[in-house]
Parts: C-alpha cells; sequence; structure tokens
C-alpha cells in the first residue's frame, strides 16, 4: 500500500500548501471516511474544470493545481490524490475511455480517483467537477462516478493505478493552454491498454 502514499514530483503531497490545505479539511472530522469526503468534495467544487471554466493555465502538478484552482479532470485528480497522500489515506488513479461528444468515435480518457476506505475498502470518487448532466457524489459502498459507459469502445478500466499515466502527465505537460489541450485529449487504444496496466486489479 505504500505506493499509494508516496509524493511525487505529479502528486507533490509535501509542499507546504498541500499540507496546510490538507491538514484544513481534515480538521474536526472524525474519521478517514469523513477527511476523504471532505477532500473529494472540496476539489470537485472548488476546483474549476478547464473546459467547463475556460481557465487556464493548464496543471498538471498537484500544487499548481491547488494554487490556480483549475485542472481538467486528470490534473483535479492528482491534487485529491496529495490531499489524500497528505493526510495518510491511500489514494490512486482510475481511468474510462470515454466519447468525447457523446455520439461515439472520437474518443478519449478521463481520469478520476480510488481512495482506500478502511471500512469499504477501495472506493472510487471522481471529481472533475458537477454540471448538467453530472452528478458525482461520495456514498460509499455506493459508487456514483461523473460519467458511463454508452458505447461498445468507451471502457471503464478496472485498474487502480499508484501513478498517472504517463500518456495524461505527457499531454498535460505538452500543451500550453485549456483549448490546446481541448484538441490533444490523451487517448489510449483498447489494444493498448493491457500493455498500459489499465486492465490490472491495481494491487
Amino acid at each position: 500500500m505504500d505506493e499509494y502514499l508516496q509524493a511525487t514530483d505529479i502528486i507533490d503531497w509535501q509542499h507546504p500548501e498541500i499540507l496546510a490545505k490538507a491538514r484544513q479539511l481534515a480538521f474536526g472530522q472524525s474519521s478517514v471516511d469523513a477527511i476523504a469526503k471532505a477532500c473529494f468534495e472540496w476539489v470537485r467544487d472548488e476546483i474549476y474544470h478547464s473546459v467547463d471554466s475556460q481557465m487556464n493555465p493548464l496543471t498538471c502538478r498537484a500544487s499548481d493545481v491547488l494554487r490556480y484552482k483549475t485542472g481538467y479532470c486528470y490534473a483535479k485528480s492528482h491534487l485529491l490524490a496529495a490531499l489524500l497522500r497528505a493526510n495518510q489515506i491511500p489514494a490512486g488513479f482510475c481511468y474510462q475511455r470515454l466519447s468525447i461528444d457523446d455520439k461515439g468515435a472520437p474518443y478519449s480518457l478521463h481520469g478520476f480517483n480510488a481512495v482506500y476506505l478502511p471500512q469499504f475498502g477501495w472506493y472510487r470518487v471522481d471529481a472533475r467537477g458537477n454540471r448538467e448532466g453530472v452528478n458525482a457524489q461520495f456514498h460509499p459502498p455506493q459508487e456514483q462516478l461523473a460519467f458511463g459507459i454508452q458505447f461498445p469502445e468507451e471502457v471503464d478500466f478496472p485498474a487502480i493505478l499508484s501513478s498517472p499515466l504517463a500518456v495524461v502527465v505527457e499531454a498535460l505537460q505538452s500543451q500550453s493552454a485549456w483549448d490546446e489541450m481541448l484538441a490533444h485529449l490523451p487517448d489510449v487504444s483498447l489494444e493498448l491498454a493491457t500493455e498500459s496496466g489499465l486492465m490490472g486489479n491495481g494491487d
């Protein structure tokens, strides 16, 4: 489980601003579940989704997401993982392959998190931000993600990864604005999913 608590260049939970926010969110909470819910709801509601808000800069590193209060789903998942890990709660990364326009091809990855809750085990949560048609919630053990699977080429990958996918980090770091990223969203074909570790169980 140690790998789900590690600090990295992207999940830089030891950054002073992340530690301070993590402590603030945990203050007064009486259980791991309550702390995890507080972190999830804060990232979901207080960090603007880059496309919904059309905000720059394009963020990737958790501390940058916190500083600029904006990010794509992937970046928001980086911040949520950092806040959870700063509170010594194991957190991982999950992905779906979804239609970009809800009409079929083209497809892209969608990123969210799994958090380890002592009472329930791994529990997946999606902090991308609610809007019309999107209503992600924290009600363990019932899962309530932002999106469901609609088309044969869409996939809800079972893996819980300890680090963000390299293709996601590369995409975020190679673009400079939210609209550039929208034109270059990362994807993993079904053929490459196993090679990318997306079909594993995360154990």
